[in-house]
C-alpha cells in the first residue's frame, strides 16, 4: 500500500487501534477521526514539534481539548495524514529521518524561499512540496 510509511509516521496500527489494509480503510479512518495517539506518536518521534503541529495540523489549545475527547476531527485527521505523507516522502527521498527533517525546515528557493514544512497547512502547499520532492528523487533540477 502506498501510504505504509505515512502510517508508520502516525504510529501504525498500535496508535490507530485499527488495521489499515487499503486506501479505502484509511479514508474511513480519517473520516471517523484518528486517535490523538497518532499526534502523540508524531511528536514523540520528533517528526514535528508542538509549534510545527500548531501551525500545520491543529492549535495547541485544540489539541489539549482533543486529548480529553480522544480523537481528532475528520479535518484534523486529514491535515495530520497530509503532513505524514509529505514527511514520509521526504524521508524516502533523502534516505533518512534526519536529512528529511533538515530539508523540511530549511527555506527552499524552488518554493519561493518558503520552508516546506510550513506549506503543509494547505493541500496546494503540500502538493507543491510533494512535486518538488518527486523532482528531487528523479534527479530533475529543482
Amino acid at each position: 500500500m502506498a501510504h505504509t510509511h505515512a502510517l508508520d509516521i502516525v504510529g501504525g496500527e498500535s496508535a490507530l487501534g485499527i488495521s489499515i489494509r487499503s486506501g479505502r480503510d484509511l479514508i474511513a479512518a480519517v473520516r471517523h477521526g484518528l486517535p490523538v495517539k497518532a499526534v502523540e506518536h508524531v511528536l514523540d518521534t520528533g517528526r514535528m514539534t508542538l509549534a510545527e503541529l500548531d501551525l500545520v495540523v491543529l492549535p495547541r489549545k485544540t489539541l489539549s481539548h482533543r486529548r480529553k475527547i480522544g480523537t481528532l476531527t475528520a479535518d484534523q485527521s486529514d491535515r495530520l495524514m497530509r503532513a505524514a505523507r509529505v514527511i514520509a516522502a521526504a524521508e524516502d527521498t533523502f534516505g533518512s529521518k534526519e536529512k528529511a527533517a533538515t530539508w523540511l525546515r530549511r527555506p527552499t528557493t524552488a518554493l519561493g524561499d518558503e520552508t516546506p514544512l510550513f506549506l503543509l497547512d494547505t493541500s496546494e502547499g503540500a502538493l507543491q512540496v510533494e512535486t518538488l520532492l518527486g523532482r528531487i528523487s528523479h534527479g530533475i533540477a529543482a
